[in-house]
């Protein structure tokens, strides 16, 4: 299926590796051009290398959590693509461990690297994406903003992150922006934390996979850049404001539970 998105200028938050760059490698087998933007720039420049260099992918340093940086990248994308017609919200994590084992920083932190930097990026590249005649937009949440799993802040933050595509979708459709949320199930990546746990405790890991998947199989990056790709294409023109759980029907969302596993700590009275 041609997903019409050649020449479609892309501009994806934390791209260097992961789902962002999974995504990023979609777009450009699609004949896009994309910008990734990343804390690492070693990383992002290894990552612009293998997307083909400039003139086909471009990279930037930014820090998502700062305002300024995030808007700068997202401008500076628009001018040397010559405008923005898509935008992933890719970057995420998380700060601290669940309620009991967190400050309020780790929780206003979270929710920077989250929910805040998606609205932020959305916001800045607004103007750009009307310049365009309108355009799509994916935020990448979890299959934690759904499903109750550690850690608690993140958790939140990424339910936070699905009400916002909602949300975002009935603002932003005047401009003809279309805004909808994937929310990844665990997904298996090289150098990840699920790869250490196969390393470390292969019973575990084999344990969970064949217990909390249909396929008996954590996910691919690449299984997910294709949802985000067909969402982000004119195919999907008729999803707005939806939520996709990408991940292959996964029960339990993490191999942890809540102070079962690490003893989760009671604050000090």
């Amino acid at each position: 299926m041609d997903l019409r998105l050649s020449g479609k200028r892309a501009f994806i938050t934390g791209g260097s590796a992961g789902i962002g760059l999974a995504v990023a490698e979609r777009l450009r087998s699609e004949n896009a051009v994309v910008t990734i933007c990343a804390r690492d720039k070693d990383r992002l420049d290894s990552a612009i290398t293998a997307l083909g260099g400039s003139g086909k992918a471009w990279g930037i340093v930014a820090d998502v959590t700062e305002p300024r940086s995030l808007g700068n990248a997202v401008n500076g994308a628009a001018e040397r693509m010559g405008g923005i017609d898509l935008l992933v919200a890719n970057a995420g994590g998380s700060v601290g461990g669940d309620l009991l084992d967190s400050t309020p920083e780790d929780w206003a932190a979270t929710y920077a690297l989250n929910v805040l930097h998606a609205a932020h990026a959305i916001r800045t590249a607004v103007p750009h994406l009307e310049r365009a005649g309108g355009g799509a937009v994916v935020i990448i949440a979890s299959i934690t903003g759904w499903k109750a799993g550690p850690k608690s802040s993140y958790a939140t933050a990424k339910a936070a992150e699905i009400h916002l595509g909602i949300v975002l979708a009935q603002e932003l459709g005047q401009y003809r922006i279309r805004v909808n949320t994937v929310s990844p199930g665990s997904t298996y990546l090289p150098g990840g934390g699920w790869e250490r746990l196969q390393e470390q405790r292969p019973e575990q890991f084999a344990t969970f996979a064949h217990d909390e998947f249909p396929a008996g199989r954590l996910l691919r990056p690449d299984e997910i850049a294709d949802t985000v790709c067909f969402l982000l294409s004119e195919r999907a023109s008729a999803i707005n404001g939806a939520h996709i759980p990408a991940d292959g029907g996964q029960g339990r969302p993490n191999v942890r539970t809540f102070g079962r596993d690490q003893g989760s700590k009671r604050p000090a009275t």
